[in-house]
């Protein structure tokens, strides 16, 4: 499969920084870049419906084991930004990697990814290849 072909495997949201979000600054506070990344994470994976409440019902739960975030310019209170979440690997693990703009102007503000691991519900064991349901909900051959 080529995941920059696939529709579903990238998305787009558009949030407004809320005032909770920043500091005496008005900027951004650097810990809620991963909410933002985990509010867009969330609607890639429904996007191919396998969002958390398929994962565990299928009986894998999907723990981020790695994350990186790279500041490049700030964003402020009542700014809207747009989060792109683009899944960049799937047969071993989930890797997401995401893209933070400002909406208005399209200039980046922040970058990333996450990965996650398959842990079998039952017996706590990390899978050390995707399960099959998720090949299935992508529609791929292991």
């Amino acid at each position: 499969m080529n995941l920059n072909s696939d529709p579903r495997l990238s998305i787009d949201i558009e949030l407004t920084v809320p005032f909770h979000d920043v500091d005496s600054m008005h900027v951004v506070w650097h810990g809620n870049y991963f909410r933002y990344f985990e509010v867009a994470r969330e609607a890639l994976l429904k996007q191919f419906d396998y969002g958390y409440q398929q994962m565990r019902d299928s009986g894998y739960v999907w723990p981020v084991i790695d994350t990186r975030v790279k500041y490049i310019a700030p964003a402020c209170f009542e700014q809207k930004i747009r989060v792109n979440a683009h899944l960049t690997e799937y047969e071993n693990r989930l890797r997401i990697d995401y893209i933070i703009v400002d909406a208005a102007s399209g200039k980046k503000l922040t970058k990333g990814y996450t990965i996650q691991v398959a842990v079998n519900e039952q017996n706590g064991e990390m899978c050390f290849v995707s399960p099959s349901v998720l090949f299935d909900k992508l529609g791929v051959q292991p």
